[in-house]
């Protein structure tokens, strides 16, 4: 009985030992860091206020970028916050050095009261700018005025 409590500790303690042998891990290569979208584009309206919106009534606005860099940009895509926003772009456009390229953010109005959006682009070379928009929506008054009962009475010749 020793010997088989034996056998089966050094068994144990030899696959234990065996388990903890250290594993090489290759070297790492060298991974390229994302660009900074705002050493390689120029941005106009990146952050945006419509200012006082009628409620319900769709907004829009240009936001519009330049290409600083020496090499081609290409637009991926436009993400939204939510349905409430609708981006006109042409995906996978590229930008030129030098040139410019327009989004067109469209605003469906019908946040109630102070609002503020979030829309991020994805370019090439695994960089993203988050543009932002805010405004105030406002209802207008069911009817122009409030009703004056003294005018009716004054059109009866009731005094």
């Amino acid at each position: 009985m020793k010997r088989i409590t034996l056998i089966a500790s050094v068994l144990f303690f030899a696959f234990s030992a065996n388990a903890q042998q250290k594993i090489e891990t290759p070297v790492a290569t060298t991974q390229t860091q994302p660009k900074d979208v705002n050493k390689v584009l120029e941005f106009t309206n990146a952050e945006y206020n419509f200012g006082k919106i009628p409620f319900g009534k769709p907004a829009e606005y240009e936001l519009s970028f330049k290409n600083l860099s020496a090499d081609t940009v290409t637009l991926e895509r436009v993400q939204v916050s939510c349905g409430c926003t609708t981006p006109k772009y042409t995906q996978g456009e590229k930008i030129a050095p030098g040139k410019s390229a327009k989004i067109i953010l469209g605003f469906n109005g019908s946040s109630d009261g102070h609002f503020t959006k979030y829309v991020t682009l994805f370019f090439n070379d695994s960089m993203s700018k988050q543009v932002i928009f805010r405004g105030e929506t406002f209802k207008t008054p069911e009817s122009s005025a409030p009703a004056n009962g003294g005018v009716q009475k004054m059109k009866n010749g009731i005094n």
